[in-house]
């Protein structure tokens, strides 16, 4: 991460967003909450557009938790064929602009059909580098970091490795963000002021922004406005605060 003179931080080039407010917002306007989902999605499409023209070079957006599981069965039906009219709308055009889509989280729990779509698009994307967009579909952090644990475990246990030289870059290499760097800026949305077991190894230096718009109103200018309150911030990573 570069820095700007005077030792402000330049423009994050890994952005992750917690997206979160669509059933509030779809309420508060009697609108159903699959219509505030639709609305969502939306707003991703509009956000991943402009991502590379603000500096962005990887984006993280938090679509569903291991913790959504839990919602009532209509809900998370409907947000399965989100996901998947997503994949089909989005995909030629993702291709066309040279985005690279990766899926971070646990696909074994999600609909077949689904995976299946979600192999295609990765495919069909890979090796773009305009943007890289990393959709936490069915993730949670500490469920990312037990199965980075067992896998290098396993590696340990086959003579593969040894245990001591497990370190934290191994442990990074291990997640499903291995080999992407950590997220510059978090952002949330709806004016909740948590991370909800998202990227908690990853974040660990991160610089946070909570607004209180809902996702479906997270417009441009808002991201230019949290992206600019970024660039006035002092990034020490537990270093000295710059003199002068």
């Amino acid at each position: 991460m570069s820095m700007k003179e005077g030792g402000a931080a330049a423009g994050p080039g890994h952005v992750a967003i917690i997206m979160d407010g669509n059933g509030r917002w779809a309420e508060e306007r009697g609108m159903s909450r699959s219509a505030g989902h639709q609305k969502g999605a939306e707003r991703v499409r509009e956000i991943v557009k402009v991502a590379p023209d603000l500096g962005i070079r990887v984006l993280t957006l938090f679509a569903f938790s291991t913790e959504n599981w839990r919602r009532p069965g209509y809900e998370v039906s409907v947000l399965m064929s989100l996901f998947r009219r997503y994949i089909v709308r989005e995909v030629d055009a993702l291709d066309q602009d040279e985005v690279e889509v990766r899926f971070l989280g646990d696909r074994s729990r999600l609909p077949r059909d689904l995976r299946r779509l979600m192999t295609v698009m990765e495919e069909r994307t890979r090796g773009h580098t305009k943007l890289r967009l990393q959709i936490a579909l069915s993730y949670g952090a500490r469920a990312e970091i037990v199965h980075a644990v067992r896998h290098l475990a396993a590696e340990v246990e086959a003579g593969r490795r040894s245990a001591e030289s497990i370190d934290e870059a191994a442990i990074s290499a291990a997640l499903y963000t291995g080999g992407v760097p950590d997220p510059d800026l978090v952002i949330r949305t709806s004016g909740e002021f948590r991370i909800s077991n998202f990227l908690l190894w990853q974040a660990a230096y991160s610089e946070f922004a909570f607004v209180d718009e809902c996702w479906p109103e997270f417009d441009v200018p808002a991201l230019e406005r949290v992206l600019a309150s970024y660039g006035t911030r002092e990034r020490r990573f537990g270093g000295l605060r710059a003199s002068g």
